[in-house]
């Protein structure tokens, strides 16, 4: 009895140390700052967000209503949580911490910003500071223009990245990019990741047997790789700069989801054969039925007799 009430103490002990603990942030990442600003638009995203992900713990803003865990959640409206900088809630996100899971394969990291423009509509002393230092970055992704060109004599895709700023169209130079080929099931990354040069341009090489429809269109999918400081930018892109290759659509030969005229003959068989079976033994068991009422009236017969 002794060693349980040990036992118990000893887990309330930790239970208080875990929820004492401070949420230590590394210098760098408390001082970053979300690469666009906060409005109306993001916010109503962040609420979205916030109501899927995190209410089911954190609760109302403001309402206190937080769900009851060890160390208890705060309320996104508190103190507690709006002296924490944007840099060290975006780290608390993405890196979460028990009860907390983490978000990085959940949301993009312009998801987990969206969730702090909603987290800090409910502190009226919040002034934001837009991060501006990174050259192109800091711009919205929708002021970001990406433009893919096929280079035949090279073979290679070409990439061209600018952006707006300081109400200018400038080249995104030394950002990394990616090109990626669409699949049936997912994305089949193109050569290996580029850096922009000075003009804004990567250039890939494309492989020279990579299949495309039957006319030879392949979609390709452009995006730069750090989405913290540049948004969500990407392109979508069709090229016909693949092998032509005919893919017979799925329903195009006997299988199990066509329809009923081309549905496999051995599944036809088999059920052919089990209604018989199952008929079959209806029509015996109703014989024997039979058969053994006949059987009682020829006994009731005997015995009148």
């Amino acid at each position: 009895m002794i060693k349980k009430y040990l036992f118990l103490v000893l887990i309330v002990l930790i239970s208080f140390h875990l929820s004492a603990q401070e949420w230590v942030v590394p210098a760098e990442e408390g001082v970053k700052l979300s690469p666009f600003a906060f409005n109306d638009s993001t916010r109503k995203v962040g609420a979205d967000l916030y109501n899927t992900n995190c209410k089911s713990c954190h609760g109302d803003p403001g309402k206190n209503n937080v769900i009851n865990l060890v160390p208890p959640p705060p309320d996104v409206a508190s103190v507690k949580m709006q002296t924490n900088s944007d840099g060290a809630l975006h780290f608390k996100l993405v890196q979460g911490r028990a009860p907390m899971p983490s978000f990085k394969n959940i949301l993009s990291s312009t998801d987990i910003w969206r969730v702090i423009s909603f987290v800090r509509s409910f502190n009226d002393k919040y002034v934001q500071v837009i991060d501006t230092k990174k050259g192109m970055a800091g711009t919205a992704a929708s002021n970001v223009k990406i433009q893919v060109a096929w280079v035949k004599e090279q073979n290679q895709v070409q990439m061209v990245i600018s952006g707006m700023k300081e109400n200018k169209i400038q080249p995104v130079s030394g950002a990394e990019v990616k090109l990626f080929a669409k699949r049936y099931f997912g994305n089949l990354l193109i050569d290996e990741a580029r850096n922009t040069d000075a003009q804004g341009k990567a250039l890939f090489n494309f492989p020279k047997d990579l299949p495309g429809d039957s006319a030879g269109f392949v979609q390709l999918i452009a995006k730069l790789s750090d989405e913290a400081a540049y948004g969500e930018a990407k392109a979508d892109t069709t090229l016909a700069i693949g092998v032509p290759t005919y893919r017979p659509p799925l329903n195009e030969q006997r299988a199990m989801w066509n329809v009923v005229q081309k549905t496999p003959i051995w599944l036809l068989l088999a059920y052919t054969f089990t209604v018989l079976v199952v008929w079959g033994f209806i029509f015996y068991v109703l014989l024997q039925i039979r058969a053994i009422y006949k059987a009682g009236l020829r006994k009731d017969h005997e015995t009148t007799d």
